[in-house]
C-alpha cells in the first residue's frame, strides 16, 4: 500500500512540474537580458549590482520571482524580469549558480 501511495505523490510531483529539473542551457539563452548589468559570466562589471556567479539556485530562483511578484521593487529588474515565465526563474537560477 506504501509503495502505491508513493507512486502516486512522485506522478503528482511530476505532473505539477515540481520534480522537473530546470536546465541551465536554456537558462544561458534567457541570461542574454542580463548581461549589461550583471555581465557575461555573472560577475558585474557595474559596482552597483551584484555578482550572480555562483550563488545558490534556490536563492537566485527566489529572487528572481521577488521581483516577478513585485514583492521586492527595483524599476530595472521589475522590467527585467516582467515577461519571465516560472520556468525561465528556475532556468536562470540553475545557469548562473552552476557558473563557478
Amino acid at each position: 500500500m506504501m509503495k502505491v501511495f508513493l507512486i502516486v505523490v512522485a506522478t503528482v510531483l511530476l505532473v505539477s512540474g515540481h520534480a522537473i529539473a530546470a536546465d541551465a542551457a536554456a537558462g544561458k539563452a534567457v541570461s542574454a537580458r542580463c548581461i549589461s548589468c550583471h555581465g557575461v559570466a555573472g560577475i558585474s562589471p557595474i559596482g552597483i549590482y551584484p555578482n550572480l556567479a555562483g550563488q545558490k539556485e534556490q536563492y537566485l530562483k527566489k529572487q528572481i520571482n521577488a521581483f516577478r511578484s513585485g514583492k521586492r521593487v527595483d524599476p530595472s529588474m521589475t522590467a527585467m524580469v516582467a515577461g519571465l515565465t516560472d520556468s525561465d526563474a528556475a532556468n536562470l537560477a540553475a545557469f548562473y549558480s552552476g557558473i563557478k
